[in-house]
């Protein structure tokens, strides 16, 4: 039996039960991982809220698309791992499909990669998603070159971390943007060039400043909703808004109708975009592993709870106080 974290109704953290479950055995093209870290995220809130872009299709769910641990073992057709490696899965599946909020979890073989010499288990659940997220529309998808500005909502989220150290690496400027003073300080520590509060400051006021009045090349939204406007009008002419993420929960407006149709791209973006493209997610691991290798790039863990607080820790998931990611251990 292995302790899973399931919940058997949508709902807010209280649904979620650590339950003795059956041990699964690694079918064709799959792996069979000791789970030693499950980093969150926010998809994970809402696919149990009933809220997330795919809903939830049966009961008892399953949770989780990233962690680390060890290989234990290897299904049919699997090459390149073997027992007793370290390894981090990605978020690269369906959590209708596979679920690693567990100790031990069947994942598919595709969505897992080595581990990097040095990266202990909290690192290797806390490294990936944000890099492979903002590395992939920025980079990836989006051209990011020296001398781009990119403006960065949510900028203390692990995300809105990576894609600040991201910029700086590839000789881009980074603005972050955060709602109050309070974190200010922190996002300039991590590398932001400016930061913008937005409760006090008019965010393409200040960037169109910044930048001499020509605006961002990119701007790497989290929040979504009628925000999207102001953002809008920080962009330069032909760049690029992506929305990832839909913090705001209210609806998203195309700003180029309110703004005149500047020349404007707007495009929602997932990391599956590169977590399922065997090509990009080589090219975006070479990119994150060399920039771990020279200290540019590194985990930002907030904080940790263990397997059995994994309510508590959705609870402080979605308080939303934190700077970096929060990761759940899982002792055996």
């Amino acid at each position: 039996m292995v302790r899973t974290v399931r919940f058997h109704e949508v709902g807010g953290p209280e649904v979620l039960r650590l339950e003795d479950v059956d041990l699964a055995r690694p079918g064709p093209g799959e792996l069979l991982v000791r789970i030693d870290a499950i980093g969150l995220n926010r998809a994970e809130a809402l696919f149990r809220g009933g809220h997330y872009i795919e809903p939830v299709k049966a009961f008892p769910a399953r949770l989780g698309a990233e962690a680390a641990g060890v290989v234990e073992s290897v299904g049919a057709g699997v090459t390149g791992f073997e027992p007793g490696r370290p390894v981090s899965v990605l978020p690269a599946f369906s959590m209708n499909d596979y679920g690693v909020y567990a100790e031990r979890a069947v994942v598919p073989a595709a969505a897992v990669l080595d581990r990097p010499d040095g990266l202990d288990a909290v690192g290797g659940a806390a490294v990936w998603m944000p890099y492979l997220t903002a590395y992939g529309a920025l980079v990836e998808v989006g051209g990011m070159r020296a001398g781009d500005t990119v403006v960065l909502t949510a900028a203390s989220s692990s995300v809105g971390l990576a894609a600040i150290r991201i910029a700086r690496r590839v000789g881009a400027v980074p603005i972050a943007t955060t709602r109050t003073a309070a974190k200010k300080e922190a996002l300039l520590r991590a590398g932001a060039a400016e930061v913008v509060v937005t409760d006090e400051e008019d965010t393409a006021a200040r960037v169109l400043g910044l930048t001499g009045g020509r605006g961002a090349e990119f701007v790497f939204d989290a929040v979504a909703g009628p925000g999207v406007v102001g953002l809008a009008k920080a962009v330069a002419p032909g760049g690029t808004l992506f929305v990832y993420g839909a913090l705001s929960g209210e609806v998203t407006p195309y700003p180029g109708f309110e703004l005149g149709m500047p020349a404007l791209n707007m495009r929602t973006y997932t990391v599956h975009e590169i977590t399922t493209d065997p090509e990009r997610l080589r090219r975006a691991a070479a990119f994150v592993t060399s920039g771990l290798r020279s200290g540019d790039f590194a985990p930002v863990v907030d904080r940790t709870f263990e397997l059995a607080e994994m309510a508590e820790a959705h609870r402080y998931l979605e308080a939303g106080a934190q700077v970096g990611k929060i990761v759940v251990t899982v002792d055996h």
